[in-house]
């Protein structure tokens, strides 16, 4: 009898100890791979920009198993050099760049796959309040437009235009004072009329230094202001990791397409410290209603020959460029079929 309940005992050890092992390798088995490290260079650190950081706080991108850096390198001149010179593996900056730097005979072009915004991020603020704004009321003004040869000052250019206005004759346009530094020199005096990005026109206006009275992006249309784009090279290395990328983006911009403004201001606030949530809210509306925000990372032929027009009546278009020369619109398209 002893010999027998020493044999159970002994057999029941043994069954604990390969349990054991087993439940061991299996908790092995299920550890969660290490996360793929993306550095991403942003253009501005902009509102305007609300998808990309609602992929960050809510976890999509690291749900994808990939580990974001985030960069803000004002101006696209520097973002581009950025992505370049291998110090970024993503870019997000106005489409136009790609154009530019394909122009200059890269061997490595940058290819736009992920769209994020479709219309003009800026606003025209007035100094003085107008009840009934017409844009003949820029006729003989001073204007502190854009820096020359990016989307917002041709995006002005082409607005003015359509308005019948010609902007380097019909008014007094100053466009050679640096992106960081426009508000402050409107602030400080310069010029009647201004073009800003948001949050900056719901500041001044809260503060009385300005009145928001037209929106360049309703007057432009659909355009591919602004995208992630990497290199050729790097595409075609990181097949997988570029569709992990869209996809994160595709579900941020979902999100923000079903949850309303002061929902989405909350979820980015971390992004803007100094900002007022409420301002936030006003500004994350304004970009929802006029449709800034892209319901899905496809940059359509229609978007890249509107881009082109813009640049082209502006004067800053070096060559026409084909949509897929340019553009990858595959890795959007299986994303969102999925």
């Amino acid at each position: 009898m002893k010999k027998s309940l020493k044999f159970s005992f002994s057999f029941l050890l043994i069954a604990i100890l390969m349990f054991s092992l087993v439940a061991c390798n299996n908790d092995s088995k299920t550890e969660p791979k290490k996360l793929e490290k993306v550095r991403i260079a942003e253009v501005t650190r902009s509102i305007f920009y609300a998808p990309q950081y609602v992929a960050l706080a809510k976890g999509f991108f690291k749900a994808e198993g990939l580990d974001i850096t985030l960069t803000t390198t004002p101006g696209g001149d520097k973002t581009m050099t950025a992505l370049i010179s291998g110090g970024a593996d993503v870019a997000l900056v106005g489409s136009e760049t790609s154009i530019y730097v394909y122009a200059q005979g890269a061997n490595d072009p940058v290819i736009n796959f992920a769209q994020l915004t479709q219309t003009d991020g800026t606003f025209l603020v007035a100094r003085e309040k107008i009840d009934n704004f017409t844009w003949d009321l820029l006729k003989g003004k001073t204007f502190l437009g854009q820096r020359k040869g990016g989307m917002p000052q041709m995006v002005g250019e082409f607005v003015l235009r359509k308005h019948g206005i010609d902007p380097h004759q019909d008014l007094n346009l100053i466009q050679n004072i640096d992106f960081a530094n426009i508000a402050n020199a409107f602030a400080s005096g310069t010029g009647e009329f201004v073009q800003l990005f948001e949050p900056t026109a719901s500041i001044f206006e809260k503060e009385g230094k300005g009145h928001i009275v037209a929106s360049f992006g309703k007057e432009s249309g659909h355009v591919p202001y602004t995208t992630f784009m990497a290199k050729e090279s790097y595409m075609k290395k990181n097949k997988e990791t570029i569709e992990k990328f869209t996809r994160a983006i595709y579900k941020a911009q979902k999100w923000v397409a079903s949850h309303s403004a002061k929902e989405i201001a909350k979820a980015v606030e971390p992004y803007f410290p100094d900002t007022d949530p409420e301002i936030m809210t006003t500004v994350v509306e304004r970009y929802k209603s006029q449709g800034s925000y892209a319901e899905d990372p496809i940059l359509d032929t229609i978007e890249w020959a509107n881009l082109q027009n813009i640049m082209e009546k502006a004067g800053e278009l070096p060559k026409k460029v084909d949509h897929k020369t340019l553009v990858n619109t595959e890795i959007a398209k299986k994303v969102i079929n999925k």
